[in-house]
């Protein structure tokens, strides 16, 4: 063989040799992409796939609000269309309250007259008493009523239901100031301690317990009031509450002394109060 021709035939092997193993190389090149590239597709179709699912989720929250702006609307118009109706309501009430706050305030006026027509007669008997007679008596004003508290020991003799000589001058200027405001109801209320009444005692004969002995001395103010000092007994209530209304602890003899004590107990005239109540003033 010709030496040129063992040359050519030799090229050839090799550039056989060299094209196989660059096809080969290739061949694993376009596997790798191919591999990519099928990644990168299902990666496309998941993706595409969820913003299909967004763009329904979307649509479908469009649709709410759509339906709700709607419904909104319709509330709108339907505020809008008894909008005057709704004026002339509220016009009304309008006028409801201020006929409310005129009454109020006329109420608070007759209040505060009361209250100062009270801290008056107060005054005018704190000033009237002594004071030996004040260690004894106790006046006060709660909510618009003056309670004169008179202790039994000075009122009645001992262990009796009798009005002693001792009270006539206290009595006396009580019955004065009640006399001077005659549109005031007076209420004598006797009260004891939880001491059982004695019953075999002379001058608690007819007696059966507390109740009858508070009512009694009670009574007995009345009657003092009407027969010596000229109070209209018309105004004048008697009532007993035995021992069931004390003011302190009934455990020691300081405290049975507060609770043995009669209260005279002044208040606007009942009637003329509820009157008031009914009547409010005319609008101005």
């Amino acid at each position: 063989m010709k030496k040129g021709n063992v040359f050519a035939i030799a090229m050839m092997a090799g550039l056989l040799t060299f094209t196989s193993c660059a096809s080969k190389k290739d061949l694993d090149n376009c596997r790798l992409e191919n591999r990519e590239l099928t990644g990168n597709y299902q990666d496309a179709k998941e993706q595409l796939a969820a913003s299909k699912a967004r763009v329904a989720s979307l649509e479908e929250q469009l649709a709410q609000a759509k339906q709700a702006y709607a419904s909104l609307q319709g509330s709108l118009d339907k505020s809008l269309t008894n909008a005057s109706a709704n004026n002339v309501n509220i016009s009304k009430l309008v006028d409801q309250i201020n006929e409310s706050n005129q009454y109020i305030r006329h109420l608070v006026e007759v209040k505060s007259k009361s209250d100062s027509l009270n801290m008056v007669l107060t005054n005018n008997l704190t000033r009237s008493l002594s004071k030996e007679e004040m260690k004894e008596v106790d006046v006060q004003v709660l909510k618009g009523v003056v309670y004169i508290s008179l202790a039994d020991n000075m009122l009645y003799k001992s262990g009796s239901y009798e009005i002693n000589d001792r009270a006539a001058e206290t009595l006396s200027k009580i019955a004065k100031i009640i006399t001077d405001y005659k549109d005031y109801e007076v209420l004598i209320e006797g009260n004891t301690d939880n001491v059982p009444v004695n019953t075999s005692a002379a001058s608690m004969k007819n007696i059966r317990n507390n109740w009858d002995l508070s009512a009694l001395r009670a009574s007995s103010v009345v009657q003092a009031l009407q027969n010596q000092y000229g109070v209209d007994p018309k105004r004048l209530t008697a009532g007993g509450r035995g021992e069931y209304n004390p003011v302190t602890t009934n455990s020691t003899e300081v405290g049975k002394q507060r609770n043995r004590r009669t209260q005279i107990i002044i208040t606007p005239k009942l009637d003329q109060f509820m009157d008031l109540l009914d009547k409010a003033p005319e609008n101005e």
